[in-house]
């Protein structure tokens, strides 16, 4: 396990769990937390042996309860702008375009940037008592770490506008039926339910799952076309060791045995 100030971050086989602990503080994102969490994310990244990560918040009252509003009260406009590029570039972007899945399990309240977190992720699990929203206007501000845009992406304009303007959280039940999240369990299975999905996801091709979280984010990037990255990565495919220990082990009937090159 290596530990920084505010991030806890342990490893178990070909999964990396990186969990937000700051519970005094309902696990709420300062500067000094998004630096460690780029960081933590950088390791499980350059980690050949791991193939998925889960990130989660300690305790089980909050996944991360916002930001911390007490760093950025006294903010003109250079200077939140600022803030929402640096958030974006070197954390929910990071996320976004992780070469390795990232699955939130969300635990308890994910509001403000902590729902813009997980919506950075690639799956989200939430447990039953999960309560999502973004309450930035409640503030006289809105969304800044990409929260406007995903939400729409994931939900559609209509639902985000409602959730965005009326500032009122959502049931964990109603993520669910929005398809905010992929699957709602309860509070006490949700890590073991994220880790069977992580554990699943580790024994296919690091390389094809690398490409194919590529050609999706492809397909939300105004200046590609999603199609034609499909194409360009589907034939890039064939050229990697992955895509041959694949196709020998289904025509050897054995199962196969990926190095991720």
């Amino acid at each position: 396990m290596k530990t920084f100030l505010n991030i806890l971050y342990t490893s178990n086989g070909s999964t990396a769990t990186i969990t937000i602990n700051r519970p005094e503080k309902l696990n709420a994102l300062n500067r000094e937390t998004l630096k460690e969490l780029q960081s933590a994310l950088t390791l499980a990244q350059n980690d050949g042996d791991i193939r998925a990560v889960i990130l989660t918040g300690s305790g089980d009252k909050a996944f991360v309860a916002g930001a911390d509003i007490s760093e950025f009260a006294n903010f003109d406009a250079h200077h939140g702008s600022e803030l929402a590029q640096k958030g974006q570039d070197e954390v929910m972007n990071f996320i976004e375009n992780f070469n390795k899945p990232v699955i939130a399990a969300i635990n308890g309240y994910a509001l403000g940037g902590g729902l813009e977190l997980a919506m950075a992720a690639h799956i989200r699990i939430a447990s039953e008592n999960a309560k999502m929203g973004l309450p930035e206007v409640s503030l006289g501000v809105i969304p800044g770490y990409g929260g406007t845009q995903r939400l729409a992406q994931l939900v559609g304009k209509g639902h985000a506008l409602e959730m965005i303007c009326s500032a009122v959280p959502i049931s964990a039940d109603k993520a669910l039926r929005l398809g905010l999240v992929n699957e709602v369990v309860a509070q006490e299975n949700l890590l073991e339910t994220a880790e069977k999905l992580a554990q699943k996801i580790s024994g296919n091709s690091p390389v094809a799952i690398k490409y194919a979280i590529q050609a999706i984010n492809a397909g939300f990037e105004i200046d590609k076309n999603g199609f034609q990255e499909e194409i360009r990565l589907f034939g890039a495919c064939f050229e990697t060791a992955d895509f041959k220990e694949g196709t020998s082990a289904f025509l050897e009937k054995r199962k196969a045995q990926f190095q991720g090159k």
